[in-house]
């Protein structure tokens, strides 16, 4: 490669090297609506059951921690919440529970 060549080559590659680079923003996966989301499968939207599946936009959040917590820890079983429940820190129960229950 010429010199001059080899010198447009290194300009024009130190320029991008320069150029800011902006990522997209990722999503907060810990946010109370993201984590509540995961419920929709099987509670339905919002909480609102449309089959069998109990509804649980009604449940306060003081029951719905100790619920969640009770399967956690394998003092309740139901189906699979008891590892779905283990996914969850005890904050992030805690975020679910108030979710849920400002929709009251």
């Amino acid at each position: 490669m010429s010199p001059i060549k080899t010198m447009v080559a290194g300009t024009f590659g130190a320029a991008l090297l320069a150029l800011p680079v902006t990522l997209p923003a990722a999503a907060d996966e810990t946010a109370p609506a993201n984590l509540a989301n995961a419920c929709a499968g099987c509670h339905g939207t919002d909480g609102i059951s449309p089959g069998p599946t109990p509804s649980i936009n009604e449940i306060s959040e003081e029951d719905m921690i100790a619920l969640l917590t009770a399967f956690k820890n394998d003092e309740a079983a139901v189906t699979m919440m008891n590892r779905i429940a283990k996914g969850y820190t005890d904050a992030e129960i805690a975020a679910i529970a108030a979710y849920f229950a400002s929709m009251m």
